[in-house]
């Protein structure tokens, strides 16, 4: 990779891009208040369990597709998928989240004026715009490779994960980098699952997270917006 291409996903997938990431917890706060996250390996097992059987078969194959819709100017391609990750938002606090961030990424990105008129006229034809095509269509116009920009969108959420669980398990600042380094082999898999599913393979089937993010919805403390 080129070292601007690194520097730019430095940038997307930093934590202090200024989309509002940190206010989000996925689902995760009501699984620590009701206990099944509690400690350093529950914690593992919960954000391993959520990479796997969603982000891996789910919203990382659709951010690929979107990348390669963008990069090709489909734009009948950019519209389907981005319509498909919207529609399977299953709780209206993930759906919120995913139009929140990516309109704050999206008017940042048009703000820094960072493509021609042509690709971010293919961003702005979308009546909604979640995050994964505001990402997509950030990482094409900067130039990021696509596998490096997917490893990228799963780091920062594994990131995000692990600062949720440092903070309200709470765990220490130790546990947590090491918590972080143990999912490198993690989020390598769930890359090159992401990047071989078909597409009547992909499957954001997870009851688990939707109860708990309805749960999260009448929760009586919180600190998180999901």
């Amino acid at each position: 990779m080129h070292t601007s291409a690194l520097l730019h996903l430095l940038q997307l997938a930093s934590p202090s891009l200024p989309i509002g990431a940190y206010s989000y917890s996925q689902g995760l706060e009501t699984a620590i208040e009701n206990g099944l996250v509690n400690d350093e390996t529950s914690a593992r097992d919960w954000i391993v369990d959520t990479l796997h059987q969603v982000m891996a078969r789910f919203e990382a194959p659709i951010l690929w597709r979107l990348l390669q819709a963008f990069a090709t100017r489909d734009a009948p391609a950019v519209a389907q998928w981005t319509e498909c990750f919207i529609a399977a938002r299953d709780t209206a606090e993930f759906r919120a989240e995913t139009i929140q961030m990516g309109y704050s990424l999206a008017r940042l990105a048009a703000d820094l004026k960072i493509s021609d008129d042509a690709l971010l006229n293919l961003l702005q034809d979308q009546p909604e715009v979640p995050l994964p095509t505001a990402l997509a269509y950030a990482a094409t116009a900067l130039e990021v490779p696509h596998q490096a920009a997917l490893l990228g969108m799963l780091f920062s959420w594994a990131e995000n994960q692990v600062l949720v669980c440092v903070k309200s398990v709470p765990l220490g600042q130790v546990s947590g980098q090491r918590l972080l380094l143990s999912l490198r082999p993690e989020l390598e898999a769930a890359s090159q699952h992401a990047q071989q599913l078909a597409d009547d393979e992909l499957c954001n089937w997870s009851p688990g997270l939707s109860l708990m993010s309805m749960q999260h919805e009448v929760q009586y403390s919180r600190l998180y917006r999901s």
